[in-house]
């Protein structure tokens, strides 16, 4: 069997089936889990006049409304192309519903944001998904749907969120579901589900692996309709394209059809197209009505498996999807297989574990990794047909045509992306997308390269070069991070694929042209571009539209077309060590970052008298105000740093000789560039927007504990304002900003989104190797008060190893036995069955470390496994890791 165990030692079979898989000798890719917990309320489903996503595909709607883009499950698998699925769907004989979807408040309903009600984890998953593991705690109780809603619904923003855990559902007992899944070949995938009864005497639970087909045929005239039917005991699936593929069980389940099809009669008060809609199975489940086809053939079907289960007893049913009936299962082989895929995947991973890792960070490193490659999904989104409407269908309102995502016609999704979670955000955001590219860079660079490019692909990118922001608004813009992603996984990689390079650089070339033609307004290299990603952060919301005349010069923004000179400035030298034509265009790069560097340290946004950068208002009358608030926004400048060797300077004439003449002939360009006229240690010249007095004066403040450094990482706002807020009067309208170390106040942006304290993976991981590429200029030599005002002095890569540890620490046991993500929440933190249940939130309360906003594995949170398997923030004090050290200089 190909990429088999058996065939090549344990440590290198998931490493073969990588190989096989990146080839393209065997598509050990194909089958996945490419299903999301929650496709309702998409902005791909709403074919509403008011763009109300959230209402006009509700949670209720979801388990009897047949799906136009994408499909959802629990525990769900597909192939690459979403045509067949299969999930889990569980009942404890007592919910009004079956469980077949995770369930949650949407946007309006919480009192901070949208919020999966639910507890599950992504336990683990190889790169090609050969093994996977899930696990699902459900309540024995009947779940409190109307009782989550009502009390949220009650609370305010000053309130927190009303959890499943606070109803007490759970002191009546649970049950722990889990979903172990391999692969024997790439089209045999078994699937096993292990209930395990954790409550008061004996129980019994429906257990029903439920296979269907996404739903095309409706929105398509005349497309070949496929089906399923009962044969010998089996599911057999037929499909014009994907062809056969049988289901098998254990024991003797009972067999239960129905139709893909939307209940007309329910959710609307017409007559169905047919007497089997999608909820038939549900309804013959919960009440035992004839909404199943006694013919046993439908596009939906399930095993329904009954299961009694003694008290902390458990009981285990399995499955196998394959191409071929293997014919009856023995339960005996299929585990055979489970075992034999779980321990490569232990070897897998623990070549990947870097020598004294502790068993804990090993955990969170594998889970970390798990969940972003459970996070990966099938994406099928056709702006053009969304905005025109289906033949079947009435048309969408007149109103669509100048509303959401009007302007991206070309926009083409049919694709497996990885997304930041598969319940908050069931679709891509590109800048979530880029972190997440270097995470998933540890164990399948060659999927991280290839997400890279797709989203520059011509059916991703505007014509005019940008990238899509996100799904609620592809014209937002997001921070332009992919050519140092792009530069990130190259390296982790180990610098060996020249053509992907050659690729996203030519890709790259075209968006940083939009930014500079669109985001430049004044034409005087300082940069807007609203808010950046850092929603709420400022004391306004910086994507609103000013009074005429007025326009924001962004710190964030213009550092980050800084950096992103120096990334493609980066790429540019290592294509020109292969072909010689690409010094010019690194030369373009070397002197567009100094007319940024120059710009930025000359027109107001540097604030000498507090040694911090701000954002500048200017206004119609000719005159500017700073925003004075020190946050995020004034420590981005840091991340626009690299150096320049002298091996580099030797090994490209051309490149060395335009440096010198331009530093010769521009000196007053240059000297907006930190010290490059001065070399560091080996000779390295720095370029940098901050070096010096500036550089210690920010850097006194990113270490002081009273303002940005906490216990857990970087605060995103200073703490300094939890007493004094920063107020201002624009227009006669007050503003102010105060720091929120939780969950924000304010609904601006969402009431799940805050960047007013806590801390968020993504700018503190650039902030750790941006420190790194400091210390690579100036050396051991260089030391900053660290803690400012401890009396201790330290090198810069201690800094960037101690800020490291503090992000990894926050998922792992104090000396209390306490994990800080947990917070509060006294059932994960001292029941033994629930404290290695680790989720991976979006950010984290900026004095406690609590986990905040998305909860099931918010991708960029995945950088977790970078700062683990690079070694920074573990070994305390001790060497940068190698990869990062040698991504930090330009050659």
């Amino acid at each position: 069997m190909s990429g088999d165990g058996a065939a090549a030692p344990r440590d290198g079979a998931e490493r073969m089936r990588l190989a096989e898989a990146d080839s393209g000798a065997v598509d050990w890719r194909r089958w996945g889990p490419y299903l999301a917990e929650r496709a309702w309320g998409t902005v791909r489903e709403d074919y509403s006049a008011t763009g109300d996503a959230w209402g006009y595909f509700p949670h209720d709607h979801a388990r009897s409304r047949a799906y136009r883009w994408s499909e959802d499950g629990l525990a769900g698998i597909c192939d690459d192309q979403q045509t067949l699925c299969l999930a889990l769907a569980v009942w404890n004989g007592r919910d009004p519903i079956l469980k077949e979807r995770i369930f949650g408040l949407s946007g309006p309903e919480g009192n901070h944001g949208e919020d999966a009600k639910e507890y599950w984890f992504f336990l683990d998953s190889t790169p090609t998904h050969s093994f996977m593991r899930w696990r699902y705690l459900y309540p024995r109780q009947a779940f409190p749907y109307a009782e989550l809603i009502a009390e949220n619904a009650r609370r305010g923003r000053d309130d927190p969120e009303y959890e499943l855990l606070d109803t007490g559902l759970f002191e009546g007992g649970h049950w722990e579901v889990t979903a172990d899944i391999g692969k024997g070949s790439p089209e045999e995938i078994v699937y096993r589900v292990t209930v395990r009864n954790r409550g008061a005497g004996a129980a019994a639970i429906d257990v029903l692996p439920t296979l269907w087909f996404r739903n095309h045929w409706s929105w398509n005239p005349g497309t070949a309709r496929p089906s399923l039917r009962l044969d010998g005991g089996a599911l057999v699936a037929e499909h014009p394209h994907l062809g056969r593929r049988v289901l098998r069980g254990t024991g003797a389940p009972q067999a239960l059809f129905c139709e893909n099809e939307t209940n007309l009669t329910r959710l609307y008060g017409v007559a169905g197209t047919t007497l089997y809609p999608k909820d038939g199975i549900n309804d013959f489940v919960i009440s035992g009505t004839d909404t199943v086809n006694p013919e046993q053939v439908g596009t939906k079907a399930a095993l329904r498996y009954r299961l009694e289960v003694p008290e902390n007893g458990s009981a285990s049913i399995t499955v196998r999807l394959a191409d071929v009936d293997g014919g009856p299962l023995d339960a005996r082989v299929s585990d055979a297989l489970l075992d034999r895929r779980e321990a490569e995947a232990d070897a897998f991973y623990a070549a990947l574990t870097p020598p004294g890792a502790t068993a804990e960070e090993a955990m969170v490193m594998r889970q970390a990794l798990a969940g972003m490659l459970w996070s990966k999904q099938f994406y099928f989104f056709n702006v053009q047909r969304w905005l025109d409407g289906d033949p079947s269908f009435p048309p969408p309102p007149p109103e669509r045509r100048l509303g959401r995502n009007a302007g991206w016609h070309h926009f083409g999704a049919h694709d497996v992306l990885t997304m930041p979670d598969t319940w908050e955000y069931p679709w891509f955001a590109a800048w979530d997308t880029a972190f997440q590219c270097v995470a998933l860079a540890r164990v399948d660079p060659d999927f991280a390269k290839r997400q890279l490019v797709l989203l520059c692909r011509e059916w991703y990118m505007h014509p005019n070069g940008q990238l899509p922001a996100y799904e609620w608004s592809f014209d937002d813009v997001n921070p332009p991070v992919h050519a140092w992603v792009a530069m990130r996984v190259f390296t982790i990689d180990g610098h060996r694929d020249i053509a992907f390079l050659e690729r996203i650089f030519h890709k790259l070339l075209l968006n940083f042209t939009w930014w500079v033609n669109r985001k430049d307004t004044q034409g005087n290299n300082v940069f807007q571009g609203g808010f950046l990603g850092l929603d709420n952060i400022g004391p306004f919301d910086r994507s609103a539209q000013l009074p005429a005349g007025d326009y924001l010069e962004q710190s964030d923004a213009t550092a980050w077309m800084a950096m992103y000179c120096l990334s493609m400035l980066e790429m540019a030298l290592a294509l020109a060590y292969h072909d010689p034509v690409y010094e010019d265009t690194a030369t373009k790069f070397f002197e567009h970052f100094t007319l940024i560097a120059t710009a930025m340290n000359s027109q107001a946004l540097w604030d000498d008298e507090d040694g911090f950068y701000y954002d500048c208002l200017r206004l119609g009358d000719g005159s500017s105000m700073r925003l004075r608030c020190r946050s995020m926004v004034g420590l981005i400048p840091l991340f626009a740093v690299a150096t320049l060797s002298d091996d580099l300077l030797r090994r490209l004439p051309d490149f060395a000789e335009r440096v010198r003449w331009y530093l010769a002939h521009h000196p007053e360009l240059t000297q907006g560039v930190a010290e490059l006229d001065r070399t560091g240690v080996n000779r390295r010249r720095l370029l940098s927007i901050v070096g010096g007095e500036r550089l210690a004066r920010i850097l006194e403040r990113l270490c002081d504990e009273a303002e940005f450094l906490s216990d857990h990482g970087i605060r995103s706002l200073s703490s300094r304002y939890r007493d004094r807020p920063v107020t201002l009067t624009l227009d006669g309208i007050n503003a102010s900003v105060d720091y929120e170390p939780g969950e924000s106040r304010s609904g601006l942006f969402g009431g799940n989104s805050n960047w007013r304290g806590p801390v968020w993976f993504p700018v503190n991981h650039l902030a750790v190797s941006a420190l790194v590429r400091f210390h690579r200029y100036l050396g051991e030599s260089t030391t900053v008060e660290y803690p400012t005002g401890s009396g201790r002095r330290h090198t810069l890569a201690f800094v960037a190893e101690d800020i490291a540890r503090r992000l990894v620490s926050i998922f792992l046991d104090d000396a209390q036995g306490r994990r800080p993500v947990f917070g509060a929440c006294e059932r994960f933190q001292t029941d033994p069955e629930w404290h290695d249940l680790l989720p991976f939130h979006e950010y984290f309360h900026g004095d406690t470390g609590a986990g905040l906003g998305a909860s099931h594995q918010t991708g960029w949170t995945g950088l977790v496994a970078d700062l683990i398997c690079s070694r920074i923030g573990l070994r305390h004090g001790g060497p940068p890791a190698a990869e990062v050290a040698r991504s930090a200089e330009l050659g």
